[in-house]
């Protein structure tokens, strides 16, 4: 090993100062500066699926960047990231990155066939018009006809080795759209979205009576209630929950109402509603009528979410029910006869 020759000179304050001199080294061995990457630099990298992988292009100046480095900077679970480490998920050149995003899964429910109206997919996620009548997952062991069932089916028929994932859920007669995760990395960043309020609902109901107000906002808790297994109601002791509601239409007794929701408890929209003495249409576990309509008038009108690649917004727009508009339309009529 060479030894460095230390001097010892003067800065231009007179003060003694140590230097070593390295004009020995060759530049080979000077160290090379690793590119800093930019923040969610995959965002912007061209991307394409080519079987269970995805592959990402890498440019050159990249080429020294350690995989390490590119693999703590992804928006990965620590499970997932491990997984791809053990089981050799992960596939590096000087130009690709490529991840073991889509491997073969057995799907964990029976598939059972039911029309299914998709409002968008792609790789990642799924996104389903929910019908009223169906359960979005069974509620007791061995219960079928749900639908996780019907997205089984969807998944064996297009040929998508896929688990079922649902990221929200949406009540028995509440239709609109539902997403689903296609796979483990989706469903960790779709999971982490909804837990900083990323992912947006927003609903539209007939309710009973008429607001006075054209906007407001409801607060208040909501918890079990112990005299009934299934139903809920406001409750000083219950988790919080916030709700906003503006009215969009005004009828003899009725109106028409858009909705948003904070926070996503069990029946929230269906509670507050009756809490401020307007229960929603048909729904009779909170006191609404079923003169006009069989179950709630609850539909979910549109679903925004960041892609969980891309992070591109995603406006997903669900489509009025026929039934939701006949009741509209026969509310109507006494208006324009006037």
């Amino acid at each position: 090993m060479r030894r460095i020759r230390r001097t010892r000179t003067k800065d231009t304050t007179g003060a003694a100062t140590n230097t070593a001199s390295t004009s020995h080294r060759t530049p080979s061995m000077q160290t090379k500066k690793m590119p800093a990457l930019p923040p969610q630099w995959w965002r912007a990298r061209k991307a394409k699926r080519r079987g269970e992988w995805w592959e990402l292009t890498l440019p050159d100046e990249w080429a020294h960047v350690p995989t390490p480095v590119f693999l703590r900077t992804l928006p990965m679970s620590t499970k997932l990231g491990r997984r791809l480490h053990e089981t050799d998920g992960i596939a590096r050149t000087a130009q690709t990155l490529r991840l073991k995003l889509f491997p073969h899964e057995t799907c964990d429910f029976s598939p059972q066939f039911k029309e299914l109206q998709v409002l968008y997919e792609d790789d990642f996620i799924l996104v389903i018009n929910k019908p009223a009548g169906i359960e979005v997952h069974p509620s007791v062991a061995g219960q079928g006809d749900t639908l996780a069932h019907a997205i089984a089916a969807y998944y064996a028929y297009t040929e998508q080795a896929c688990r079922v994932r649902h990221i929200h859920r949406l009540d028995k007669d509440t239709t609109g759209p539902l997403l689903y995760a296609k796979n483990e990395y989706a469903h960790y960043v779709c999971d982490e979205a909804m837990r900083t309020k990323r992912i947006e609902r927003l609903y539209t109901a007939i309710v009973e009576g008429v607001p006075k107000k054209n906007k407001g906002e409801i607060n208040a808790p909501i918890g079990q209630d112990r005299h009934h297994a299934t139903r809920r109601r406001v409750s000083p002791t219950g988790e919080p929950a916030m709700t906003w509601f503006t009215v969009i239409e005004r009828f003899v007794d009725h109106a028409h109402v858009r909705l948003q929701l904070h926070t996503g408890r069990t029946h929230q929209i269906r509670v507050h509603m009756a809490h401020i003495g307007h229960p929603i249409a048909g729904d009779g576990m909170y006191g609404g009528h079923r003169q006009h309509i069989a179950h709630q008038a609850l539909h979910g009108e549109r679903l925004l979410l960041p892609h969980p690649w891309t992070d591109a917004p995603l406006d997903i727009h669900a489509p009025m029910p026929a039934v939701f508009a006949r009741v509209l339309h026969k509310l109507r009529k006494p208006l324009q006869s006037q």
